[in-house]
């Protein structure tokens, strides 16, 4: 593994935001050296003052000189700037836009792992994070560590001991804050795990909010989310203080090197073993030499404590992606199961042996014991997961060989927890094809009956509908994501209690509208309604993870078994009333 790829695997960075972070190092290191070049230039005008050598043409000599270091600072500086700071900044962007595109191709089993303000916060906060260092941490220690090492070797040859007195602090310095690696590390983990709890309070108290005030729960909600603000805050300061030790430490030590160059150097000028203006330029040095190094020390405290956010986004970036072909090679929609296991940890405990077949052209109905996997089914049959045993063939061919996007053209898909976006109803239904007009998106929503309440909106299907359609009721929400499957069209419908949340009318209509939409389609319906399932062609049940019964309505009614049982509970709760 090369530099630049050790830097982009350390601080996610692209290949580009590598390279270019090896340019801030050398930019840096440049800036820092042409710095130096006032000091000798004092140091030569100093000696020739104290000489009595100062003649007109040294005279211009120097102010030549002294323009020239202005002009070479300030361009060193220019291209510093640009090297680090704009440089990072485009970085920034190109490294969350790869996070939002590595997260787009994840397999969802990933997402059961992590919540939404876990990766929000990795998104914006980690990244945030990262962006300081890229822009002023690890180039400024980089390029001060070289460009001292270079002066440290040129003392050398000018006199080792007073380079000795000089320089003996920086290792110790450097040793000190790097023993902190460990007691920081530990420190930024345990201050973002509670960070993660805060966020994760948060956002449960914001979605929770109803059910909180119903039930007069919000006061003792509060408290407990007080504490966790109480928590991030004392830890804080605890990751604080845990730094400055370290770090303060190592800079009194720096402070203590400028006392034994005094020292030293005034034994040997004693002595007469160095001349005045060599004890001068190694004081000058040392007060030009420790500066930036007291900066250093603090950047590469903060460097080990980005550890942290670094491994979180190199987490999600390294994470091994679905792939597959671009060519769909399936003969027909029939979508088979073929002893297929699965488990969302890796085991085989939701699914263990299922064997289906939902043929294009017929409706196959999911029911069963909540928890037996009807969910689960219909998810694996559009590959949002990766089974562990078995085989899934649509038309004969291999899902786990195709590109998930790619295949999701031949899906159209309604869940029962709608999902919508703040935008108008016109762009909500457009979701389900990109590319379609108007005038389709518009036939899509009569055919779902979207125009009864979107045509009396203020701005028809142009009205904007809230964060998650809040402007809606359920029955709306649902009605625009059947929308998008009838846009859509696709030749393999999966639809998860689809019309759960309609009434008893509407309901009705919708199911008159899906028959026309499922015509010669490959459907799969999750429903718990039994009459909902009534007129499928196909019943599947699942129970604990396998195929219990499976075949027509009158077959199952036939077997005396678990669909029979359900439909007579479901008759007995029908005939519930309140006394």
């Amino acid at each position: 593994m090369n530099l630049n790829e050790k830097l982009q695997h350390k601080y996610a960075l692209s290949p580009k935001g590598a390279k270019d972070m090896v340019k801030a190092f050398i930019s840096v290191t440049v800036s820092n050296i042409v710095l130096m070049l006032p000091v000798g230039l004092l140091y030569y005008l100093v000696k020739d003052f104290i000489n009595n050598d100062v003649t007109s043409n040294k005279r211009i000599l120097y102010i030549v000189g002294s323009v020239i270091c202005l002009l070479l600072i300030a361009i060193t500086t220019y291209i510093q700037y640009n090297a680090t700071f704009l440089s990072t900044y485009v970085e920034s962007g190109v490294r969350r836009t790869s996070l939002a595109e590595k997260l787009r191709k994840l397999p969802l089993s990933y997402f059961g792992k992590k919540d939404l303000s876990d990766l929000t916060s990795t998104i914006m906060a980690d990244c945030a994070t990262l962006e300081t260092a890229s822009s002023h941490w690890i180039p400024e220690l980089i390029g001060a560590m070289i460009s001292t090492l270079i002066v440290s070797v040129s003392l050398f040859f000018i006199n080792w001991r007073m380079a000795i007195a000089a320089l003996w602090v920086l290792p110790i310095a450097f040793i000190i804050v790097l023993s902190s690696a460990k007691v920081q590390k530990k420190l930024s983990e345990n201050h973002m795990s509670l960070k993660m709890n805060l966020a994760d309070g948060i956002q449960e108290c914001l979605e929770a909010l109803r059910d909180l005030r119903a039930n007069n729960a919000s006061e003792s909600y509060m408290e407990g989310l007080d504490k966790k603000i109480k928590a991030v805050e004392k830890h804080s300061i605890v990751t604080e203080f845990g730094t400055a030790v370290f770090v303060g430490s190592a800079q009194m030590i720096l402070k203590v090197g400028i006392a034994t160059v005094a020292l030293v150097g005034g034994i040997l000028l004693s002595k007469g073993k160095i001349d005045i203006f060599t004890f001068f330029m190694f004081l000058l040095l040392v007060s030009r030499l420790y500066d930036p190094m007291q900066i250093s020390l603090q950047n590469l405290a903060a460097i080990i404590s980005a550890d942290v956010p670094c491994r979180r986004m190199d987490e999600i970036l390294s994470h091994s992606i679905q792939t597959g072909s671009e060519e769909l090679t399936n003969k027909g929609c029939d979508i088979v199961f073929d002893h297929v296991a699965f488990g969302y940890d890796g085991a085989d405990n939701v699914l263990s042996d299922v064997s289906l077949c939902a043929k294009q052209g017929e409706v196959t109905a999911l029911i069963g014991p909540s928890g037996g996997g009807k969910t689960t089914v219909s998810r694996l049959a559009a590959r949002f997961w990766d089974i562990n045993k078995g085989k899934i063939t649509v038309g004969g061919m291999d899902i786990s060989k195709i590109d998930p996007e790619k295949l999701m053209s031949l899906y159209s898909i309604v869940f029962q927890d709608v999902t919508l976006f703040n935008n108008t109803v016109m762009e909500n239904i457009r979701i389900g094809k990109k590319d379609a007009t108007d005038e389709e998106v518009i036939a899509a929503a009569k055919l779902a009956h979207c125009d009864e309440f979107a045509e009396k909106m203020a701005d028809g299907y142009n009205t904007m509908i809230g964060e998650n359609g809040s402007e809606l009721s359920g029955g709306e929400r649902q009605r625009i994501s059947i929308a998008r499957a009838f846009l859509k069209d696709a030749p393999i419908i999966l639809l998860d209690e689809a019309t759960a949340s309609l009434d008893v009318d509407n309901e009705t209509l919708i199911q008159q509208s899906l028959s026309e939409l499922i015509k010669n389609k490959t459907v799969l319906i999750i429903a718990h309604r039994m009459r909902t399932v009534a007129s499928a062609d196909k019943i599947v049940v699942l129970k604990d993870g396998v195929v219990a019964e499976q075949g027509s309505p009158a077959e199952l009614e036939a077997k005396n078994g678990i669909y029979k049982h359900m439909m007579s509970m479901q008759l007995k709760s029908a005939e519930w009333k309140m006394n």
